[in-house]
């Protein structure tokens, strides 16, 4: 590996592009400020659909959507096992699942049972070329190290209480620090399980491993301003984004300062998506249960169910499931979608025969061939990659229809859309994946689909949804990536891992 610098990927969860400049212009964040006067900026970088951090983060650090890394939602489906997977979307969600059903599905099944064994992380690539990788608290963290379970804290208690034991090991990068469950290393870091206190923990053992010139890569994840956006809106998260840069701060420090830091590292910055107001709730599987029978979380007999419904921020999927009894009409259920009131998009994949693709195959992704479509007040759009219209990334596509439905035009045969960023692609990689449901609907603003637990986040913000509010985010290149931002037209989430990569010689 030839000899570069180091490169700091930090990470901040739901961080809004006007607000990381509203607070570093009231000089609430002047270290970020400090690397917007010296980086490549893109205020517009889209997210994954849905615009949620487990399919964003996934996206992130594989650099391939859905379709390839196979994670959906906040919840999801699992057909093979006849379950819901719920990755934590509230506590209350959370122990609807189970607490340790849901951890097990969250901490260890994500990385090394639902994510996709066809693709690499960036853990995965630098460890075997030879780099010192590192990453703190994240959702995805794959790597070739193995690491042994280290309860601490909360956690230690709350296992020694229960009859369950977490005792499995897994594989990250060379170290890997993820709160009470796993430090490869000892640090003087005081870790905690608390949403909205999580920032001083990362950015404290990153601090050591800087002082001590440990790793090449290193994944700072700050993601307690997602939990104070969820809670007061987005519009109030100047001071959350405040104490991600006092945070990352104390990481600059330990490097030196500003300048004696970025002689060193290289630092990519960026949020997995952004956050809208939202006043509303929308309890989905309640609605859809007046007509067909739902699956439950604590459901003993899935067979006998006719949907399945998993609520995902300002998405949710929608599956028809092959139970013993009457199965749903793949037509009625679209139908009775697009007239619920707060659903924006309705999105399935078209079979041969002009009705929406039932996928019973367990775990199995489309054929192939298939037209996603797109429905909304009445109208509807179809497209599939293949000769024809070119999207702001250049890729090529069939497509039929009233482009209103995503509010697009096409000028010198490219389709444009401010409203719904890069709609083709993204939408066609949810309906791709393996875990999609037979539809994926994008919510109205103001809307967000009721979890499992009961929960909204009506009175605050929230995300997930088709929608550019929900999709854009910034993304900061220092010392590292493009000369400038003009070199996309449209840059995405999956343009970070070649980033990192490219930096480092592979």
């Amino acid at each position: 590996m030839p000899a570069t610098k180091k490169l700091v990927l930090t990470y901040v969860d739901s961080l809004r592009t006007d607000m990381l400049l509203r607070a570093v212009e009231e000089g609430r964040a002047p270290t970020f400020g400090a690397l917007l006067e010296r980086g490549v900026f893109v205020p517009d970088c889209v997210s994954s659909f849905p615009s949620v951090t487990p399919v964003a983060c996934s996206e992130m650090v594989t650099g391939v959507g859905a379709d390839r890394h196979w994670i959906s939602g906040m919840n999801w489906y699992h057909r093979l096992e006849r379950r819901y997977v719920e990755y934590g979307s509230s506590l209350e969600a959370t122990r609807a699942f189970g607490v340790f059903r849901a951890l097990y599905d969250l901490v260890y099944n994500m990385n090394l049972a639902h994510l996709s064994p066809e693709i690499e992380t960036l853990f995965e690539s630098l460890d075997d070329a030879g780099a010192r990788t590192a990453c703190t608290p994240f959702l995805i963290y794959r790597g070739r190290h193995r690491h042994k379970v280290s309860l601490d804290g909360l956690m230690r208690r709350a296992v020694d209480v229960s009859k369950l034991k977490f005792q499995h090991h897994t594989w990250g990068p060379a170290d890997l620090f993820y709160g009470d469950l796993y430090a490869s290393r000892e640090v003087p870091c005081k870790s905690t399980s608390i949403p909205g206190n999580r920032d001083p923990y990362a950015a404290c053992c990153v601090a050591e491993l800087i002082r001590e010139d440990l790793c090449d890569f290193i994944l700072l994840s700050l993601p307690d301003n997602d939990n104070y956006s969820h809670r007061n809106g987005p519009e109030a998260s100047v001071e959350s984004i405040a104490r991600a840069d006092e945070a990352f701060a104390q990481v600059v420090e330990a490097g030196g300062g500003v300048e004696e830091f970025l002689d060193a590292h290289a630092v990519i910055l960026l949020a997995d998506h952004a956050q809208t107001d939202v006043h509303r709730g929308l309890p989905l599987a309640e609605l859809l249960g007046h007509e067909w029978s739902v699956l439950q979380p604590s459901d003993d007999r899935p067979e006998l169910a006719q949907l399945a419904v998993s609520p995902t921020g300002r998405a949710a999927h929608v599956y028809l499931l092959p139970g013993d009894g009457d199965r749903a009409d793949p037509l009625a259920v679209g139908a009775r979608l697009a007239e619920i009131e707060g659903v924006d998009l309705v999105c399935w994949l078209q079979g041969a025969d002009g009705k929406p693709l039932r996928r019973d195959e367990p775990g199995m992704p489309a054929a192939g061939g298939e037209w996603a479509v797109v429905e909304r007040a009445g109208e509807s759009v179809r497209f599939r990659p293949g000769e024809g219209v070119a999207d702001l990334r250049g890729g090529s596509w069939q497509l039929e229809g009233e482009l209103g439905v995503l509010e697009a035009s096409v000028e010198d045969g490219r389709l444009r859309s401010e409203t719904y960023p890069d709609p083709l692609a993204r939408v066609f990689s949810a309906l791709a994946a393996p875990h999609s449901g037979d539809f994926v609907i994008s919510l109205q603003d103001g809307f967000e689909a009721v979890d499992w637990g009961g929960v909204t986040h009506a009175g605050g913000g929230s995300h997930g949804a088709l929608h550019a509010g929900d999709s854009l985010g910034p993304l900061l290149f220092v010392g590292c990536g493009p000369e400038s931002a003009d070199e996309k037209e449209q840059w995405t989430l999956r343009d970070v891992a070649p980033v990192v990569l490219e930096h480092f010689g592979l």
